[in-house]
């Protein structure tokens, strides 16, 4: 089976593309190049469930909260945060402009035994023929990636339907960030490739409220996320001087 080109697309930086499609094999490996997306996802995925079932009338105890919601993955990479929403009732689809990473995200739902489409492609292509089409839509770890972010808020807010989320994940252009995101994740402690990111796509949280509000979505506040050593684990916290989630809301058609 041949894979497709990496799309070309404002948002989407094909170097970017190539460097995560050249760590597809990795996606899965708890311990490797990915350790860190691994580490995070009980806290972002129990985020989401209790934002989601809190903003959309849902029962957050059930075992399938989110069952009947449609919800975009837009940076999906090897499937990390689409599958555990797939567990959770959602019925999924995974966006991503690396064909390898779709491949092995392809592979091992079918290898789970879950229902997901994932499919290979730019934002700005997808939502033209999915305009209003899905209830929730993430861009988690992603924007720091992303070449042109207008074009990717609306574009995704294109995709979102009235009153559904849109929830987002990123890092602080500050210089701490720098320091831990960087320096110590890339440099010391080789949690992640050095190179995997740049201090210049770093997002301030106004930056990135503000960029949303002008495609016509109400924006929440943010959440920190900080990463406690001796437990080995992430924890919400309200420094967002790092690492930061935030919420918004499509408050009526027309937006993007």
């Amino acid at each position: 089976m041949s894979i497709p080109e990496i799309p070309q697309a404002p948002s989407v930086s094909p170097r970017e593309a190539e460097k995560f499609g050249a760590l597809a094999d990795h996606w899965w490996a708890e311990d490797g190049p990915m350790r860190p997306l691994h580490r995070l996802n009980p806290l972002r995925i129990g985020f989401l469930r209790d934002e989601i079932c809190r903003r959309l009338g849902r029962d957050p105890d059930l075992r399938r909260p989110l069952i009947g919601l449609s919800i975009l993955d837009i940076g999906c990479g090897g499937g990390l945060l689409s599958e555990p929403l797939a567990r959770l009732g959602a019925d999924v689809t995974g966006l991503d402009a690396a064909p390898e990473g779709i491949a092995a995200a392809s592979a091992h739902a079918e290898m789970m035994g879950l229902a997901i489409h994932y499919e290979t492609g730019a934002i700005e292509h997808f939502s033209d023929t999915h305009i209003d089409a899905f209830d929730v839509v993430l861009a988690m770890e992603v924007l720091e990636h992303v070449e042109s972010l207008p074009d990717f808020y609306a574009a995704a807010a294109r995709a979102l339907g009235p009153g559904g989320l849109l929830f987002a994940a990123t890092i602080n252009r500050t210089l701490r960030a720098r320091a831990l995101a960087i320096g110590l994740a890339e440099y010391v402690l080789r949690w992640l490739p050095a190179g995997t990111h740049e201090f210049d796509k770093f997002i301030r949280p106004e930056e990135l409220a503000g960029g949303l509000e002008a495609v016509g979505l109400r924006v929440h506040p943010p959440i920190g996320v900080t990463w406690q050593p001796l437990a080995d684990r992430f924890v919400l916290t309200p420094d967002c001087s790092v690492n930061y989630m935030l919420g918004a809301e499509k408050t009526g058609p027309g937006n993007g």
